[in-house]
């Protein structure tokens, strides 16, 4: 067997397929080659030597805000992706039609990481302020219909954000118009959701199979968990019409007592993203997608579960399955590496409360499209 790059002495974890345990990973042209049994005969050009490591599809974060130098929030997609052993970044609605052209120059063409987008229903998305749905003027369905014809390649979704401080009087029609603008283009939606109105079992109701709600786990008021900490029927409903619950940790929008109840109702998460901005990146509590992973693990999930949403789930979400979140046999060679670090930490939710865990996911090395990253965290 012949390979460009050979990955040799890890632990591979790669839910896609079932496969857990030694293995080695071939890697030519960009492409999986192949997983072969450890001291398999392979002649290759290079080798990276995993030993003590884990090897797992790359890990996928279907929230960010990346759109560096417009607004104050936005990172450069390399920083929290090859830097942080994501290999794909999701923008989540940081630019709508009237300035998504500019966010390809800026955070698309420049990245060595993948950079896909929701597209904001709003037409500045971010870039004029926090309360982009408020003016429902600012709303056009056939200009975003047109720049999403144009960017089949890059916008997966339409993003709008269902909150009392960014819809206002707006109510519940900036996702009735999404909804609608989502159908038409055969794309799913995001919705954020967090203080009421709309409430959420309104902004629930309108959702179908493969829509996404982000921040589903936060401890405000009005959320999945009544006040006695059951389901709400809206809710359960939702689930069983194949509408995916995401993490989306951001500043104020994940509570370990949410996550935990949630667990025990045996609701549990589709996908795990970040909502990581230039804030909550450099002084938390976020900080990268693996410790926002890493948060799950402290909760009592095993690491499969984890890192089939990172990887396999989102890649679902963004409709990529057969080319990224998996270690197939011809799909791209998007490839985490990482450690469990036996060493103390100490884990804080966006509500300030916190969990004392014994381990550590770090990333070691971001392999994209073969091309490897040594990570910075």
């Amino acid at each position: 067997m012949k390979a460009e790059l050979l990955i040799v002495g890890g632990t591979i974890v790669d839910p896609s397929t079932g496969r857990s345990g030694a293995g080695d990973v071939l890697v030519s042209q960009g492409r999986i080659v192949g997983v072969v049994e450890p001291g398999t005969a392979v002649e290759a050009e290079r080798t990276l030597d995993a030993a003590g490591c884990y090897v797992s599809p790359g890990f996928i974060d279907i929230h960010t805000h990346i759109y560096e130098g417009v607004q104050e929030m936005g990172v450069a997609p390399d920083r929290v992706g090859i830097d942080q052993g994501v290999t794909t970044v999701v923008d989540a609605g940081s630019s709508g039609f009237a300035n998504y052209e500019d966010f390809v120059k800026r955070s698309i063409e420049p990245s060595k990481s993948r950079v896909l987008a929701w597209l904001n229903i709003s037409a500045p998305g971010l870039a004029e302020g926090r309360s982009e749905l408020a003016d429902l003027a600012k709303l056009d369905p056939k200009a975003t219909l047109e720049v999403i014809e144009r960017h089949r390649d890059s916008i997966i979704g339409i993003k709008a954000r269902m909150s009392g401080s960014v819809v206002k009087t707006s109510g519940i029609r900036p996702l009735e118009i999404a909804k609608d603008t989502a159908r038409e283009a055969g794309l799913p939606v995001m919705v954020h959701v967090g203080n009421a109105p709309p409430a959420l079992g309104d902004v629930l109701d309108l959702l179908e199979a493969g829509d996404v709600v982000t921040h589903a786990f936060h401890g405000k008021a009005g959320g999945i968990l009544d006040a006695d900490g059951s389901l709400i029927p809206q809710a359960a409903a939702a689930l069983e019409r194949g509408v995916l619950f995401d993490v989306g940790h951001g500043s104020s929008s994940f509570s370990f007592d949410t996550m935990i109840k949630a667990k025990e109702l045996g609701i549990h998460p589709y996908s795990i993203s970040t909502d990581l901005y230039l804030v909550n990146l450099v002084e938390g509590p976020v900080y990268s997608q693996a410790i926002t992973m890493t948060k799950l693990l402290a909760l009592g999930y095993t690491l499969e579960e984890v890192i089939a949403w990172a990887t396999s789930a989102p890649a679902k979400v963004l409709g990529l399955e057969t080319e990224i979140g998996t270690l197939k046999e011809g799909s791209e060679a998007d490839i985490t590496i990482f450690r469990i670090e036996e060493e103390p930490v100490l884990l804080k939710d966006a509500e300030g409360k916190t969990i004392a865990y014994n381990q550590q996911l770090i990333p070691q090395y971001t392999i994209r499209a073969g091309e490897i990253y040594s990570c910075s965290t």
